[in-house]
């Protein structure tokens, strides 16, 4: 297939060119009505404008706040664990590699979720006290980098 040999079924529309006579049914006014806020260049309303009315926006009371030290960690499920062969050594970029976890964030926390049966040596930030059980009671190793 070559560019010249291409058919499109529906044949491509011109665009309205407004304002160019009243031949072209958009002449004049441009379809834009007659006078008013909307008629003129730069006319309309801003986002969020209720005409006149108190916004939205300031009619809700502000509440809450953004904890810019906050840390978020990339989170996984001890079951989640399983799918590694026995001895392997967990860590964000093996997860990161096979796809469990999407990015690294502040690094990586494992919960306790599930049982793991597999023996693992597993490389994290954090751990709940419930995950670093399986995972030793599994005869892994928990280790906090």
């Amino acid at each position: 297939m070559k560019l010249h040999t291409m058919s499109s079924k529906a044949p491509r529309q011109n665009r309205n060119r407004v304002g160019r006579g009243p031949g072209s049914g958009n002449g004049k006014t441009s379809g834009r009505g007659q006078k008013g806020q909307n008629s003129r260049s730069g006319g309309g309303v801003r986002l969020g404008f209720e005409g006149g009315q108190t916004p939205l926006a300031r009619r809700l009371p502000k509440r809450g706040f953004t904890n810019f030290n906050r840390k978020e960690y990339a989170i996984v499920n001890v079951e989640t664990l399983n799918r590694f062969e026995e001895g392997t050594t967990v860590n964000v970029a093996l997860l990161l590699e096979k796809g469990i976890i999407k990015k690294e964030l502040s690094g990586l926390k494992v919960l306790g979720n599930g049982e793991l049966t597999k023996k693992l040596t597993v490389e994290a930030v954090k751990f709940s006290k419930s995950a670093k059980e399986a995972i030793e009671k599994a005869g892994g190793k928990a280790e906090v980098i």
